[in-house]
């Protein structure tokens, strides 16, 4: 533990470390990507469990480098009764950077390792797109609505073609993230959106409506997913790579999974609006079980600062 170091010090110690854990590890995805190009499907499955092995053993660093830097007490709650070998869909608020570090490391010896829908452009930025073909990340294709304009046989060929990328996923256990806010919360993000909730942003069902019509028949549960910093300054990364935060919470939620027809969701507007109106009461829900989690974080500690959440 440096935990006793000045803050500056731990912050250029942490910062070399995660730099130096991240270009390990991802060097050695990107050099996995290069053997999974070898067109046989019974290969390539077993080089992409060694690529999750890879990630499980960056999130395992992460967690480390932070145990190393300052005294975090994780209050998590949910992870009874999850499988490493099922499918899961996950939503989450969205905070920080330092979110998805956060996420990866408490749920990785409880469910396979997360994903993130990426755009299909992004297959060809040189190393990143391989590292991210190589760890199995499903890409999407979404057409604009100006080509749709232009051309409507295009319409529904998006949803064909993310529904051909994730059929590799029927014989490999997966989970998903949707981070369904589409941006970090900040206060003036929040004010500038004129948003109902007091402590998120306004959710955005088309990302997750996206993946549930492409694959959610795979999914065991919908996992929502709460995170609440109580103690942390605004900028939440910054502070923890100065050792600044000492409690992380998270709730979990397990449930149902939503059934989203594709085609009725893209061409029916009052569908969309009903499972719009789903996600806006989940929302709700979240934003008033993080004040609650703050107030109780008041009630035990006396300290409270309404900047805690960037």
């Amino acid at each position: 533990m440096l935990s006793f170091l000045p803050a500056p010090v731990l912050f250029v110690i942490s910062t070399v470390l995660l730099i130096l854990n991240t270009l390990f590890w991802s060097g050695l995805v990107c050099l996995g990507g290069l053997f999974k190009l070898l067109p046989w499907r019974p290969w390539q499955v077993t080089v992409t469990r060694l690529m999750n092995t890879f990630m499980w053993a960056w999130a395992t660093c992460n967690g480390g480098i932070l145990h190393l830097i300052a005294k975090v007490e994780w209050d998590v709650q949910g992870l009874e009764h999850l499988q490493k070998n099922g499918w899961y869909l996950l939503i989450s608020n969205h905070l920080s950077g330092f979110d998805i570090a956060a996420q990866t490391y408490i749920f990785r010896n409880h469910i396979p390792m997360l994903k993130f829908f990426l755009k299909k452009e992004l297959l060809y930025v040189p190393l990143m797109g391989l590292g991210c073909w190589a760890l199995d990340m499903p890409f999407m294709n979404r057409t604009s609505p100006e080509k749709l304009k232009k051309n409507p046989k295009l319409k529904g060929k998006d949803l064909a073609t993310t529904r051909r990328s994730c059929e590799k996923f029927k014989s490999l256990p997966t989970s998903i993230i949707n981070y369904v806010e589409g941006s970090r919360f900040t206060q003036d993000k929040r004010q500038r959106q004129n948003s109902p909730y007091q402590h998120l942003l306004k959710p955005k069902a088309g990302g997750i409506a996206f993946t549930l019509s492409a694959m959610g028949e795979q999914f065991n549960a919908l996992l929502n997913v709460t995170m609440v910093y109580p103690d942390a300054p605004k900028d939440i990364l910054k502070a923890v790579m100065h050792g600044q935060v000492h409690k992380i919470v998270i709730r979990i939620e397990s449930l149902p999974v939503p059934q989203v027809d594709g085609d009725k969701y893209f061409n029916n507007p009052e569908y969309r609006v009903a499972f719009q109106r789903w996600l806006n009461q989940l929302w709700e829900q979240k934003d008033h079980q993080i004040g609650q989690l703050l107030q109780q974080h008041q009630a035990t500690t006396g300290s409270y600062q309404p900047q805690t959440l960037p």
